[in-house]
Protein backbone atom coordinates (compact mmCIF):
# COMPACT_ATOMS: atom_id res chain seq x y z
CA UNK A 1 0.00 0.00 0.00
CA UNK A 2 1.23 3.49 -0.79
CA UNK A 3 0.75 4.89 2.70
CA UNK A 4 2.95 2.19 4.23
CA UNK A 5 5.97 3.22 2.15
CA UNK A 6 6.26 6.60 3.94
CA UNK A 7 5.18 6.23 7.55
CA UNK A 8 4.36 9.50 9.27
CA UNK A 9 4.20 11.47 6.03
CA UNK A 10 1.06 13.58 5.95
CA UNK A 11 -0.04 12.60 9.45
CA UNK A 12 -1.68 15.62 11.09
CA UNK A 13 -1.67 19.35 10.40
CA UNK A 14 2.00 19.87 11.32
CA UNK A 15 3.13 17.19 8.89
CA UNK A 16 0.95 18.71 6.18
CA UNK A 17 2.75 22.05 6.64
CA UNK A 18 6.15 20.32 6.33
CA UNK A 19 4.98 18.33 3.31
CA UNK A 20 3.90 21.53 1.55
CA UNK A 21 7.27 23.22 2.18
CA UNK A 22 9.14 20.14 1.00
CA UNK A 23 7.04 19.89 -2.13
CA UNK A 24 7.67 23.58 -2.88
CA UNK A 25 11.41 23.03 -2.47
CA UNK A 26 11.30 19.99 -4.74
CA UNK A 27 9.26 21.85 -7.35
CA UNK A 28 11.69 24.78 -7.33
CA UNK A 29 14.62 22.40 -7.81
CA UNK A 30 12.90 20.54 -10.63
CA UNK A 31 12.17 23.84 -12.39
CA UNK A 32 15.86 24.74 -12.08
CA UNK A 33 16.87 21.34 -13.45
CA UNK A 34 14.47 21.62 -16.38
CA UNK A 35 15.80 25.09 -17.24
CA UNK A 36 19.38 23.81 -17.24
CA UNK A 37 18.44 20.78 -19.36
CA UNK A 38 16.74 23.09 -21.88
CA UNK A 39 19.90 25.20 -22.00
CA UNK A 40 21.99 22.06 -22.47
CA UNK A 41 19.88 21.06 -25.46
CA UNK A 42 20.67 24.42 -27.10
CA UNK A 43 24.37 24.09 -26.26
CA UNK A 44 24.53 20.59 -27.74
CA UNK A 45 22.81 21.79 -30.92
CA UNK A 46 25.30 24.64 -31.29
CA UNK A 47 28.25 22.32 -30.56
CA UNK A 48 27.04 19.91 -33.24
CA UNK A 49 26.55 22.71 -35.79
CA UNK A 50 30.03 24.09 -35.08
CA UNK A 51 31.53 20.62 -35.42
CA UNK A 52 29.82 20.03 -38.76
CA UNK A 53 30.84 23.46 -40.10
CA UNK A 54 34.57 22.72 -39.69
CA UNK A 55 35.13 26.50 -39.47
CA UNK A 56 38.17 27.06 -37.19
CA UNK A 57 36.51 29.85 -35.17
CA UNK A 58 33.41 27.71 -34.61
CA UNK A 59 35.49 24.71 -33.62
CA UNK A 60 37.49 26.75 -31.11
CA UNK A 61 34.22 28.17 -29.71
CA UNK A 62 33.20 24.59 -28.92
CA UNK A 63 35.85 24.44 -26.17
CA UNK A 64 33.95 27.08 -24.15
CA UNK A 65 30.56 25.59 -25.02
CA UNK A 66 31.64 22.13 -23.86
CA UNK A 67 33.04 23.61 -20.65
CA UNK A 68 29.68 25.34 -20.06
CA UNK A 69 27.84 22.09 -20.78
CA UNK A 70 30.03 20.23 -18.27
CA UNK A 71 29.38 22.88 -15.61
CA UNK A 72 25.65 22.64 -16.25
CA UNK A 73 25.74 18.86 -15.87
CA UNK A 74 27.66 19.24 -12.60
CA UNK A 75 24.99 21.69 -11.37
CA UNK A 76 22.19 19.24 -12.25
CA UNK A 77 24.01 16.44 -10.39
CA UNK A 78 24.37 18.71 -7.34
CA UNK A 79 20.69 19.68 -7.47
CA UNK A 80 19.65 16.02 -7.59
CA UNK A 81 22.03 15.18 -4.74
CA UNK A 82 20.51 18.01 -2.67
CA UNK A 83 17.01 16.78 -3.50
CA UNK A 84 17.94 13.30 -2.35
CA UNK A 85 19.43 14.67 0.86
CA UNK A 86 16.39 16.86 1.52
CA UNK A 87 14.06 13.94 0.88
CA UNK A 88 15.97 11.81 3.38
CA UNK A 89 15.90 14.63 5.95
CA UNK A 90 12.18 15.16 5.37
CA UNK A 91 11.50 11.47 5.95
CA UNK A 92 13.53 11.59 9.17
CA UNK A 93 11.74 14.76 10.28
CA UNK A 94 8.29 13.36 9.52
CA UNK A 95 9.01 10.29 11.61
CA UNK A 96 10.43 12.31 14.55
CA UNK A 97 7.29 14.40 15.06
CA UNK A 98 6.78 18.05 15.91
CA UNK A 99 10.21 18.71 17.47
CA UNK A 100 11.98 18.81 14.12
CA UNK A 101 9.71 21.32 12.34
CA UNK A 102 12.02 24.31 12.78
CA UNK A 103 15.08 22.43 11.57
CA UNK A 104 13.22 21.19 8.53
CA UNK A 105 12.40 24.69 7.33
CA UNK A 106 16.05 25.80 7.43
CA UNK A 107 17.24 22.57 5.79
CA UNK A 108 14.85 23.03 2.88
CA UNK A 109 16.39 26.43 2.07
CA UNK A 110 19.97 25.26 2.59
CA UNK A 111 19.42 22.38 0.18
CA UNK A 112 19.15 24.75 -2.76
CA UNK A 113 22.65 26.11 -2.22
CA UNK A 114 25.55 24.40 -3.91
CA UNK A 115 27.44 22.56 -1.16
CA UNK A 116 29.90 20.75 -3.38
CA UNK A 117 33.08 22.11 -4.93
CA UNK A 118 32.71 22.95 -8.60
Amino acid sequence: MEGDAFPGFGGGAHHHQIDTKILQTFQKSFVQVQSILDQNRLLINEINQNQESRVPDSLSRNVGLIRELNNNIRTVVNLYADLSSNFTKSMDASSEGDSSGGAMRSDAKAGLKRNRPA
